[in-house]
């Protein structure tokens, strides 16, 4: 299994992209916030649960050399070790690289409906057909339908979009069974929460599967490009597996959600519910079969699948049990990430127009309404051509949710507790890099 070196990371991260900014801190080894220099974003540091990477490279290279080329941020956000971390932060790229390599002929025609079927020899150019034939049927296929009338009615349109965005999905999958597959050769450890941004073509794919966000903050307005995937926003997902399947739960759980624990003697009376068919609450009679923990338990950040997990999709954990029994919660996770797009022909940005993206210990403190406040405030008094300034302001933001340490441990200027978690952040300039040589 090949792996890029770290300094290979490193010098892509500046040489391609020299004003963005990655900042990393483990809560669990503070003390190394004394040690480190003032940049501790410059460091790969591989005890962390979690790992980023930033890259830049084209999908496919011309004879002119010239290719199309693709920016990819990521964070993972690991939890039971950070094995299946560091293997995404290696792999995903290079994955969702590949599958678009595969492609590479439509991406360079982007005005041309992407086929329905690939030639079946793999060529690289299956849109060059014969003088007279439809450009969007295979020419090797002997039975395909040349009537236009008869293949408007019969085949739906795929967007060029839409194809992105399945092969990011795909690839995500594909990188959960292989980090499945290699859990048979080497020690993986525990899983990890996704979130990725690939531009591509004038557009942002923000990939999120897990329980980290992205925004973008453009003209001060905060445009989210996420959603938190947790036992509480999956409810009826996992319900409707459990309904479906009831083998899954092991005889000790129940699908249905209910106030509170039930106890033996309150069988036969009445009791709030809901199941998978509900967003709302009804009375239902006690039956023995619900006093059986729930399969979702808890609210908001201390909602769990199975008294375990406190996310609902994500990469890896496929060995993850319920603590002292044989039952599997992999079947409840789900690797499939959502993918929200962001087309940035759309709109004129200026040097203050960021996308934002970190892990859950920034956003559990900080609103995005916040972060916003904070971004804009922080980078409205820098100059604009400074190529350090999302750096700062990234290192800002970071310091605001971590907070002080005082006798009463780590304190927001409000007095409410700082962040306890991993933090990991990102600021991206929209604009593309600002320098002294550079035109935004």
């Amino acid at each position: 299994m090949r792996s890029i070196p770290i300094h290979f990371l490193t010098e892509m991260s500046f040489r391609h992209s020299p004003s963005l900014i990655l900042i990393r801190i483990n809560s669990c080894k503070r003390d190394l916030l004394k040690r480190l220099n003032p940049w501790p974003v410059l460091y790969f540091l591989p005890f962390l649960s979690f790992l980023t990477v930033i890259l830049s490279f084209d999908i496919s290279k011309m004879h002119d050399g010239t290719g199309i080329p693709l920016h990819y941020w990521g964070v993972f956000d690991g939890h039971a070790g950070s094995g299946c971390a560091i293997m995404a932060s290696k792999l995903l790229h290079r994955l969702i690289r590949d599958r678009l390599g595969d492609v590479a002929h439509l991406l360079e025609n982007p005005s041309v409906t992407p086929p329905i079927c690939l030639a079946k020899n793999g060529s690289p150019y299956q849109l060059e057909v014969k003088k007279g034939a439809n450009s969007t049927q295979d020419p090797e296929d002997p039975n395909a339908i040349t009537d236009p009338s008869i293949r408007f009615h019969t085949e739906k349109t795929v967007s060029l979009e839409s194809l992105i965005m399945g092969i990011i999905e795909n690839a995500f999958k594909q990188m959960d069974e292989l980090i499945e597959k290699e859990k048979t050769s080497f020690t993986i450890s525990g899983g990890c929460c996704a979130l990725a941004a690939i531009h591509l073509m004038g557009k942002l794919y923000v990939a999120n599967a897990g329980d980290s966000r992205a925004i973008i903050i453009r003209n001060n307005e905060v445009i989210p490009m996420s959603n938190e995937f947790t036992p509480e926003s999956e409810r009826q997902r996992l319900q409707y597996l459990g309904f479906l399947r009831p083998e899954l739960l092991g005889n000790e759980f129940t699908h249905l959600e209910f106030p509170r624990r039930i106890q033996h003697k309150e069988l036969d009376k009445k009791m709030l519910f809901r199941d998978h068919t509900m967003n709302g609450w009804a009375y239902k009679t006690i039956i023995e079969d619900d006093l059986k923990f729930p399969l979702i338990y808890g609210e908001g950040k201390k909602a769990r699948v199975m008294a375990t997990i406190g996310v609902t999709r994500g990469l890896g954990d496929h060995d993850l049990k319920v603590y002292n029994s044989n039952i599997y919660i992999k079947p409840f996770l789900s690797c499939c990430p959502e993918v929200i797009v962001y087309d940035m022909s759309e709109f004129k940005h200026g040097p203050n127009d960021v996308l934002v993206m970190g892990t859950d210990g920034l956003w559990d403190v900080t609103t995005d309404r916040e972060v916003a406040d904070a971004v804009s405030g922080f980078l409205s008094c820098c100059e604009p051509t400074d190529p350090v300034r999302y750096t700062l302001a990234a290192q800002d933001l970071l310091m605001r949710s971590r907070g002080v340490l005082k006798e009463r441990g780590w304190r927001l200027p409000n007095e409410r507790l700082g962040s306890g978690d991993d933090i990991t952040c990102y600021v991206i300039p929209l604009a593309g890099p600002v320098g002294p040589e550079t035109e935004t």
